[in-house]
């Protein structure tokens, strides 16, 4: 039995990846770090009405700005609730299951199929999100389950897994030609659009394609650059650079943007 729990599952390209589940020790620390974030956009926000408020009551008089003050109050409620609610949706939808806390301890939110979450389960972890948090459930349910979900993602139908899986090593040479390209790439493409699975059949490709049929390899190296230059939306390959010279180049700055962040 391993050290960490880890997630198994099969892409489209048959090709089977298995990751290693966030942890409730990692998720309580990313949790920690959003929750302060929070606290500060909220505590600026509550300063800024307040002051706001006490403006009214000065311009209106006692009896029509209390009456505005308590407007104010109940406008405040809600968008407080909106801030909470909108926070967590809106970064991991954004930033492809990562919210700030996400990111610095490299977590991330996916979906059961491996698929990056989108607005629908990013809302509905969200919604669920004061069950889990308030009274204790997340931490019960993620204990219990061999998957750690709390409820929020028994609910949306996600998983939170640590940002540095797919596991295994590289055991395969790259160019030094690479290199350079993976420089470029860094600046001029969205190499974080890449999903842990593309990234996972890319190296894949690279560990394997000294064991292929020489047409194949070059029929796949072909398709995949293809689909991994519309992900990362670069325009064109310069000329002269190789499908599988171009795969190695991503695969160099997918790891290199990662670990920046």
């Amino acid at each position: 039995m391993g050290l960490f729990n880890t997630f198994r599952f099969e892409t489209p390209e048959n090709v089977e990846l298995e990751f290693i589940l966030a942890g409730l020790g990692n998720r309580v620390y990313a949790l920690v770090i959003d929750y302060l974030i929070l606290a500060v956009v909220q505590i600026v926000y509550i300063l800024l009405i307040t002051s706001f408020s006490e403006t009214i009551v000065s311009l209106f008089g006692n009896k029509l700005g209390e009456n505005v003050a308590l407007w104010m109050f109940a406008i405040l409620t809600l968008v407080n609730f909106f801030i909470y609610m909108g926070y967590f949706a809106f970064f991991e939808t954004l930033w492809q299951g990562q919210t700030p806390g996400k990111r610095y301890v490299k977590i991330r939110v996916i979906r059961d199929d491996g698929r990056r979450v989108r607005l629908p389960q990013a809302t509905l972890r969200a919604l669920l999100r004061p069950l889990d948090d308030f009274l204790g459930l997340g931490i019960f349910c993620i204990f219990f389950s061999k998957s750690e979900k709390r409820l929020g993602d028994w609910v949306a139908g996600t998983l939170v897994i640590q940002e540095d899986s797919p596991l295994g090593t590289a055991n395969f040479s790259l160019s030094q030609a690479a290199e350079a390209l993976a420089i470029q790439l860094q600046s001029e493409a969205d190499i974080l659009s890449l999903r842990a699975e593309d990234f996972a059949v890319i190296r894949s490709y690279l560990q394997r394609r000294a064991e292929m049929n020489p047409k194949a390899r070059i029929e796949l190296s072909r398709s995949l650059a293809h689909q991994v230059q519309d992900i990362i939306t670069w325009s064109s390959i310069p000329e002269g650079v190789t499908p599988t010279l171009f795969l190695e180049a991503v695969y160099l700055a997918y790891q290199k943007q990662g670990r920046e962040f």
